[in-house]
C-alpha cells in the first residue's frame, strides 16, 4: 500500500532515510569523502552528519581509510545484501555454467552484482587464451562501466534512470562514452527491447562486451557479461554470444533463485 505520493504510508523515520542518503552519497562518489565533504553534499549540519557517520561506523556500514578521515562502504552493507541467500553455494553453482559459456565463446565471462548503485564482481570464468581479460572477483566498477552498467541502468525506471544519470553526469571513459543524456536513455530503452547491452570501446580503448541483466528475484540485481579485445570480438563474436547467453541465462537465473538445500 503507498501514499499518492508513492511512498508507504505510516511514520516516515527521517533519520533513516538520512542515513541510506548518507551510504548512497558515498557507494556514488567517485571520490572517497569526509565529513565535511558529506555534510556539504548532503546539505545536513556538521554534528548532524556527524552523529550519523559514527552511527554506521559503529555498525560496520561505514569504514575509514588509512587516513582515518575519507569515508567507505562497510562489509555490513554486502553481508546484509547477501544474508538471506547463501552467496557462497549460489556462485559455486553459477561457476560451472560460466565455465561452459566461456568454451563456448572464447572469451571472459562475469558475473556480477549492483549494491548500492555500484557494480561488484561476483565470479568470473577467464579465457584460455594468453591475450586475456583478467577479471578478480570481489572488485568494484562504477554504475555506468560498459555493458554491465548499461544493463543496469536498463533495469531502472525511466524516471530514475534519467535522476541518476542527472545526480552523477555521464562520464567519459573513451572517445566512444556517450555523453549525451538523452542517447544514453535511447540506447537503454533499446537494451530493455532487446534483452542485451553491448559495449563498444565505451569503457576501455580495445575492448568490447556484451551484457544481460538476470532479473532475478534472490539478492541483489545481478547480470553476467562476456568480454574480449576489440580485434577478437567482431560482429560474428558478439552475436554469437548473445545466443549463447541468451539461452544460458534462464539456467543461471534458476540457480540464482533456488532456495537452499534444493
Amino acid at each position: 500500500m503507498t501514499t499518492p505520493s508513492g511512498k508507504p504510508p505510516g511514520y516516515q523515520a527521517p533519520a533513516v532515510h538520512k542515513a541510506f542518503h548518507l551510504l548512497r552519497t558515498v557507494a556514488e562518489s567517485d571520490q572517497p569523502l569526509g565529513l565535511t565533504d558529506l555534510a556539504q553534499k548532503l546539505g545536513y549540519s556538521k554534528s548532524t552528519a556527524h552523529g550519523l557517520v559514527h552511527a554506521l561506523l559503529r555498525e560496520g556500514a561505514l569504514v575509514q581509510g588509512s587516513d582515518g578521515r575519507k569515508l567507505h562502504l562497510g562489509p555490513t552493507v554486502v553481508d546484509l545484501a547477501f544474508s538471506s541467500w547463501n552467496y557462497i553455494k549460489r556462485v559455486e553453482a553459477v561457476q560451472p555454467v560460466l565455465d561452459v559459456l566461456r568454451d563456448q565463446i572464447k572469451e571472459t565471462l562475469v558475473l556480477g552484482a549492483l549494491i548500492c548503485n555500484r557494480i561488484f564482481i561476483l565470479a568470473a570464468s577467464e579465457s584460455s587464451d594468453p591475450l586475456k581479460i583478467t577479471v578478480s572477483p570481489g572488485t568494484g566498477l562504477p554504475l555506468f562501466a560498459g555493458a554491465a552498467g548499461k544493463v543496469f541502468m536498463a533495469t531502472k525506471p525511466v524516471a530514475e534512470a534519467r535522476q541518476l544519470i542527472r545526480e552523477n553526469g555521464l562520464p567519459v571513459h573513451t572517445p566512444r562514452s556517450i555523453t549525451d543524456e538523452n542517447d544514453y536513455l535511447a540506447v537503454l530503452e533499446e537494451i530493455r527491447s532487446n534483452g542485451y547491452s553491448v559495449d563498444d570501446e565505451e569503457y576501455l580503448t580495445g575492448i568490447r562486451a556484451v551484457a544481460i541483466a538476470l532479473h532475478n528475484i534472490k539478492g541483489p540485481p545481478m547480470a553476467f557479461w562476456t568480454v574480449g579485445l576489440a580485434s577478437r570480438m567482431d560482429d560474428t563474436k558478439v552475436s554469437l554470444a548473445i545466443r549463447f547467453m541468451t539461452v544460458a541465462a534462464a539456467e543461471l537465473r534458476s540457480v540464482l533463485d533456488q532456495t537452499p538445500g534444493d
